[in-house]
């Protein structure tokens, strides 16, 4: 039987393991952080400053741990249209696995409702975020960014308890430093503490530590990196208690942007007099333009004259909303420009094939690294699609 090795326990990484494993192949998951409970994933937070500011988490389960649940499908038209790739079965069965729906009206609260209200009066279309929360156990508290202390909100890790009840082995606080390759053949990887031999190795590592890995061993990745930017804006509305309210649980579309409801506590941070419960804030994020670049020793990204351009167009929509919404119009603020999503830099048709593949035979990749142009929303539903179809070819056509 093959040995399969999977970098990396986020989202590409635990659908990865639990599609192969259950189905009796032999699976060993190396992930660089520790396990921690879904509450305390904040602990494992790694903020990287460049030109903008890009957050990730080390801990099994990866960044799922610390999002807010959101389940977009992103990209899905570009890759079928330019990339032959068809993820509508994969998008179906995930969407059915993670229980993707809208919450129910009882867990939005007033600042949602009042953004929501009022950027329907401005004549904005607004639509409710599909989330992968489970409502019966939500008990809204503003906290899905920092790893949820109720356990209600999918994270890979429900994928990886899967796997490893199926037979796969699961080895944390064991960064991956190098892929082994003899005379042009896959050997298998290295770790801080030893070799682990294998046939296959599908890398998940994430958009900086995928292309640097594939860096080391000759292969041009680490270019064209996105990040899909946000900022988030807001203002004082006092008491209306924002800040412990499920965060993005509406979504405004357009063109190259999204908006959602969000609280920042940098927001507070800028508010000085003022309390958290006295906030209420929309979220800006866009496609921005993918010109940043990873290497072995740095992290390079910028925004463009057309990301600011969207942040601005975002930020005076938001504005506008929060002011109608009873937000006092000389108290608006915005945090500065962080990165949400780092990808693109091992991207289809340049790095690996449509079946994630790069040019080392047996070498894959399954996480954000492999998109090839910024979503400019969540891409999590992406990925796991994305990863689950790999699954399946793996299966079929190699093992």
């Amino acid at each position: 039987m093959k040995k399969i090795l999977v970098v990396g326990s986020g989202a590409g990484g635990g659908i990865i393991a639990k599609e192969l494993a259950i189905r009796g192949l032999d699976v060993t998951i190396l992930e660089k952080g520790p396990g921690t409970p879904p509450g305390e994933a904040y602990n494992h937070y790694e903020t990287i400053n460049t030109g903008v500011e890009i957050s990730k988490t080390d801990c099994i389960g990866g960044t799922t741990m610390v999002t807010v649940g959101n389940a977009v499908r992103t990209c899905q038209k570009y890759l079928n249209q330019e990339h032959q790739i068809d993820l509508e079965k994969e998008f179906e069965e995930v969407e059915m696995e993670l229980s993707v729906n809208t919450l129910p009206d009882s867990l939005f609260g007033t600042g949602t409702r009042l953004i929501m209200d009022h950027a329907r009066n401005i004549g904005f279309t607004v639509s409710k975020m599909p989330k992968f929360i489970d409502p019966r156990l939500c008990k809204p508290c503003g906290k899905c960014a920092m790893g949820c202390p109720r356990d209600a909100k999918w994270t890979s890790q429900r994928y990886l308890k899967e796997a490893i009840n199926a037979g796969a082995v699961l080895i944390d606080n064991s960064p991956v430093t190098d892929i082994i390759i003899e005379n042009g053949i896959l050997k298998g990887v290295k770790t801080i503490q030893k070799e682990y031999l294998a046939d296959i190795v599908v890398l998940c590592a994430g958009a900086i530590e995928t292309p640097r890995l594939l860096q080391k061993i000759g292969i041009n990745a680490g270019k064209q990196l996105f990040v899909d930017t946000f900022i988030t804006v807001g203002g004082v509305l006092k008491g209306v208690g924002f800040q412990e309210e499920v965060q993005m649980n509406a979504l405004i579309k357009r063109d190259g942007l999204i908006l959602a409801p969000h609280y920042s506590s940098m927001l507070v941070e800028k508010l000085p007099g003022y309390a958290p419960e006295d906030i209420l804030g929309i979220m800006i994020k866009i496609t921005d333009e993918n010109i940043g670049k990873i290497t072995i020793d740095s992290v390079t990204k910028y925004n463009t004259a057309h990301d600011v351009e969207l942040l601005a167009e975002g930020a005076a929509v938001a504005g506008s909303i929060l002011t109608a919404a009873g937000v006092d119009p000389t108290t608006l603020v915005s945090t500065p420009a962080r990165g949400a999503h780092p990808g693109g830099t091992a991207a289809i048709g340049q790095i690996v094939d449509s079946n994630l593949e790069t040019e080392i035979e047996g070498l894959f990749v399954a996480d954000a690294s492999v998109l090839p142009r910024a979503p400019g929303a969540p891409p999590i539903l992406t990925i796991l699609a994305l990863a689950k179809r790999l699954g399946k070819y793996l299966r079929e056509k190699r093992v």
